[in-house]
């Protein structure tokens, strides 16, 4: 973290910041890290997740575990800020072991996976944030300190490392008349060597590194809702407001929403064709009510009604209740009345933190 900012606050705010890592990690992956020491993670929570939603964890990891022994396939989708909560540090292992083959991210998460990967060391935590006044959340935001939860993004070492070489990455496009989705630019910065881990960091635990690694899919629905989209939409604007016009980007370099919902038709028909695929949803938003609409779009707007395979599993983690207008709380059986999900899909909903419950369910798939 940056001294000279810890050291612009206040004291009585400064005390509740912790620097660095509350639980360092190894250079070694997490199966690695697990299966080197005497303890097995899945045998424990064979013997102590047995009720409420501790018990509804291990049945669905249990599913998932049958599933893809079977030869099943499954989609994880992530939002909320689980990438800048470490989510890597699971989903990345279980995409080196092929256990993920798509990933539906929302734009803050999937560039966060980026931002940890280049500025780990940076990162610091606020344990007792709820505890913060507003006028404290001010001194934060005055000194460049964004806090996401319990967690200060770094965004001078972050953001800004990034946004030169994707800004060049989209200017070159621009002179080709090429297009491409967020994650395409995003990944090229693997590609062409030009970001490198954190010394402090582990590219183990980074899922988008793993991802690229594995030319796994990816999709990231609604990228203008993330910092890296807000910044690509201020160089394709070019109205009265804006003061520098050195740079004025063409909107259609960037391939759309829409595009990314219509390579879903083709991913999963081709996938379904031999596979069941289920559906790993953390947290709620659009990240996971974009992907799980292909197969009613299939269906009903393609009029695919016979030749459509149904997800074969839909199993949530989210802390949303259910409430009139909360879409992210809605009950899974609602979506059977969408054509989301039929009768004979596996279903689970676990009303809880992603934090808390995906490591069981990842170290239940990794036999840890």
């Amino acid at each position: 973290m940056d001294q000279k900012k810890l050291e612009s606050l206040s004291p009585a705010l400064r005390k509740l910041i912790v620097e660095g890592e509350t639980a360092p990690s190894s250079n070694k992956t997490i199966t690695e890290d697990v299966l080197s020491s005497a303890h097995h993670v899945s045998e424990y929570a064979m013997r102590t997740l047995r009720h409420c939603n501790g018990g509804a964890t291990l049945q669905a990891a249990l599913w998932l575990k049958n599933h893809l022994a079977a030869g099943g396939k499954l989609m994880i989708t992530i939002s909320g800020a689980l990438s800048s909560f470490q989510v890597g540090v699971m989903l990345a292992e279980l995409i080196r072991k092929d256990k993920v083959h798509i990933v539906s991210a929302t734009g803050a998460n999937h560039e966060e996976s980026y931002y940890r990967y280049v500025a780990h060391s940076h990162y610091a935590y606020i344990p007792r944030y709820t505890e913060l006044t507003p006028e404290q959340e001010a001194e934060l935001r005055d000194t460049g300190l964004r806090r996401i939860t319990d967690t200060f993004l770094p965004e001078d070492e972050s953001v800004r490392i990034l946004e030169p070489h994707l800004v060049k990455m989209w200017q070159d496009a621009q002179a080709k008349g090429e297009r491409y989705f967020p994650h395409e630019y995003f990944r090229r910065l693997f590609e062409n060597g030009l970001i490198s881990c954190d010394a402090a960091g582990n590219p183990n635990d980074s899922w988008v590194y793993a991802a690229w690694q594995k030319n796994v899919p990816i999709v990231v629905p609604g990228f203008e809702d993330s910092t890296m989209g807000n910044i690509f939409a201020s160089y394709t604007y070019d109205g009265k407001y804006r003061k520098d016009r050195s740079v004025v980007l063409d909107q259609n370099i960037m391939k759309t929403g829409l595009e990314y919902f219509t390579s879903l038709y083709d991913w999963y028909m081709e996938t379904a064709k031999n596979y069941p695929v289920a559906f790993l949803q953390l947290g709620g938003g659009i990240a996971a009510d974009f992907p799980i609409c292909v197969v009613p779009s299939l269906k009903h707007d393609l009029q695919l009604h016979g030749e459509v395979r149904d997800w074969a599993g839909f199993i949530e983690i989210g802390s949303s209740p259910m409430s009139y207008g909360s879409y992210s709380g809605a009950g899974g059986k609602e979506k059977i009345t969408w054509d989301k999900l039929s009768t004979q899909s596996y279903y689970q909903i676990i009303q809880s933190d992603a934090t808390a419950v995906f490591p069981w369910i990842a170290a239940v798939l990794l036999d840890l």
